[in-house]
């Protein structure tokens, strides 16, 4: 019986659209509010790096995911989006790096999740099920 979920396709499909579906959600957010690209690029800048890098999220939040739910190049997006993440991380989330929420779980299992999924997905590729599979 077990034997009928075993689908390596069918979970690869599964976590690319759920990490980079989810993640698409944050980037379409920042474009609707371009307030959010100026928040990142004074953050930068207050951390001695260009804030035009800020527009980078718009790789990490909107291309990356666009082309990880089709399964184009889903390594690459994978990567994009864990940078991606790398970077929030460092600029917004370092403080509760090491914290924990009143229920006992980690202050940062969203981005933790973010993260890990797009790492998966770097190490998984995009499966059969995919636009153009890698």
């Amino acid at each position: 019986m077990l034997h009928a979920l075993h689908n390596d396709a069918l979970g690869k499909l599964i976590l690319r659209l759920s990490v980079a579906g989810l993640m698409l959600l944050h980037g379409v957010a920042k474009l609707l509010n371009p307030g959010s690209l100026t928040w990142i690029g004074d953050t930068l800048a207050g951390q001695g790096l260009p804030s035009f890098l800020a527009y980078g999220v718009l790789l990490g939040e909107v291309v990356a995911p666009l082309m990880a739910l089709i399964g184009w190049q889903t390594r690459i997006a994978g990567l994009l989006m864990a940078a991606n993440m790398v970077v929030a991380i460092f600029l917004a989330h370092m403080h509760q790096l090491t914290e924990f929420t009143s229920s006992g779980g980690w202050a940062l299992e969203l981005q933790g999740l973010y993260l890990f999924g797009a790492v998966a997905l770097v190490f998984l590729g995009s499966g059969r099920m995919a636009w153009r599979p890698d």
